[in-house]
């Protein structure tokens, strides 16, 4: 790329976004508090521009395994950050022997549907609505999958969570969750719930 430029102003990120939930959407752009938490996650779709470089807008699609492919720069890892973190990735990687002082604004289009998936010793195995984009808790994420199997060990649930780009993995114990003899372990979307077997 030929053309270089050395932009003077304010690093700007804003997300504005088509809300897609429970099969219906809006154009109405998140409040301020909700742009500035919000994670990415796979199957997002997002508009990236570079400022004062139309040929580098590009309207991507957030793969499986959080990345996407950007020009220039290839593949970048967003998933599990927000979109602030996100622009400030492609920023620095554009910022190394490309573009001078580079000002990226990276855009929400259509989110994914919020769901959380639960596997293993329940009764349906698979993905479910996330209610409302509300707080979940650990039971109500396995009484969603119909409750444990007879042969469940709820004192052994995995949690497989994606965040700051990287994939975290939590060990609850359920049995004692319900008993009160332990806090409540609050699921976010995308979460990866896997309750463990009995071993007689």
């Amino acid at each position: 790329m030929s053309r270089r430029y050395a932009a003077i102003g304010i690093f700007a990120v804003y997300v504005a976004a088509a809300l897609q939930l429970r099969g219906q959407s809006t154009d109405a752009p998140l409040t301020e508090d909700r742009a500035t938490s919000y994670i990415l996650a796979p199957n997002d779709l997002v508009d990236i521009k570079v400022f004062q470089e139309d040929d580098l807008e590009s309207k991507l699609r957030i793969s499986r395994d959080g990345t996407i492919t950007f020009p220039l720069i290839g593949q970048v890892r967003i998933g599990g950050r927000t979109p602030q973190q996100a622009a400030r990735i492609i920023r620095d990687a554009l910022a190394r022997g490309y573009i001078i002082n580079p000002q990226v604004t990276v855009n929400v289009l259509n989110f994914t549907k919020y769901m959380v998936t639960v596997l293993g010793q329940v009764q349906k195995p698979g993905s479910y609505d996330f209610p409302d984009r509300e707080k979940l808790g650990l039971l109500e994420a396995i009484g969603l999958a119909g409750g444990y199997t007879r042969g469940a060990n709820p004192s052994r649930v995995l949690v497989k969570r994606l965040a700051d780009g990287r994939e975290q993995v939590f060990r609850v114990n359920a049995k004692a969750m319900a008993s009160e003899r332990a806090p409540t372990f609050e699921v976010i979307p995308g979460d990866v719930i896997t309750v463990s077997e009995s071993r007689f």
